[in-house]
């Protein structure tokens, strides 16, 4: 897909302790970046201001919300209205909440691309199942994928391994979202099914979400622009 185009195909993820350093990451990657994606970290504490001052800074990159809304439909659907000024191009939801709620998100904030969140990408099988879901990571994921697609989601997250996968599952029109992207040798954190860039744009991913290999490197522009080199 070409959303991003000319941009690189990347959601730099700004999870910072405050409101100036997240600007300054957006700022950084402005004119890089096609995306830059305000998590519930920076909306918890800066709330809607933040956003606004973050699309300042970063004013050719799409907003993507990543608030993983999961609640009951009309609890979702009233949260999806409350920030419908904010213009985001992407918002999360998690598609365990079922098809009522993702329709509900769907429905009240048609102008964004609602993307499902199938199964969070720091979670192992093991993890997997000890919450109680069934079948393996790939299993899960795929179907949360088609429940989601089916109740109106345009966009899908699921990790690098799973990507193939789930385009097989849902078809070209579905924009599919890849966390736990590393450029090779960088180190994993908290992620435990990951890829580099050209391993998940390979596999079928259109926007690739990366935070700390940039925003935590010296001089995160220059990070932003090596690995949109990379993928180019």
């Amino acid at each position: 897909m070409t959303l991003f185009a000319p941009l690189a195909p990347i959601a730099v993820a700004l999870d910072g302790p405050d409101l100036q350093t997240v600007t300054g990451w957006a700022e950084a990657v402005d004119g890089i970046a096609g995306v830059v994606k305000v998590g519930l970290e920076s909306y918890l504490r800066d709330g809607a201001a933040g956003v606004r001052q973050v699309r300042g800074a970063a004013p050719h990159a799409s907003l993507f919300l990543d608030l993983k809304l999961h609640d009951i439909p009309a609890t979702v659907a009233g949260a999806c209205r409350s920030i419908a000024g904010l213009d985001p191009a992407i918002l999360t939801v998690h598609a365990a909440g079922g098809p009522q709620m993702v329709a509900a998100a769907a429905q009240a904030l048609p102008e964004a691309r609602i993307a499902a969140v199938t199964v969070l990408t720091s979670l192992s099988a093991a993890d997997i199942a000890g919450i109680g879901l069934v079948g393996t990571p790939l299993e899960c994921v795929l179907r949360l994928a088609r429940l989601a697609v089916d109740a109106g989601a345009s966009a899908l997250v699921c990790s690098p391994e799973e990507v193939a996968a789930v385009r097989a599952e849902v078809g070209p029109q579905v924009l599919l979202i890849t966390p736990g992207v590393r450029p090779a040798g960088a180190a994993t954190h908290d992620q435990q099914r990951v890829a580099t860039p050209q391993q998940a744009l390979a596999a079928g991913s259109d926007l690739l979400v990366i935070g700390r290999p940039i925003t935590a490197a010296a001089d995160p522009r220059a990070a932003a622009a090596a690995i949109a080199a990379s993928v180019a």
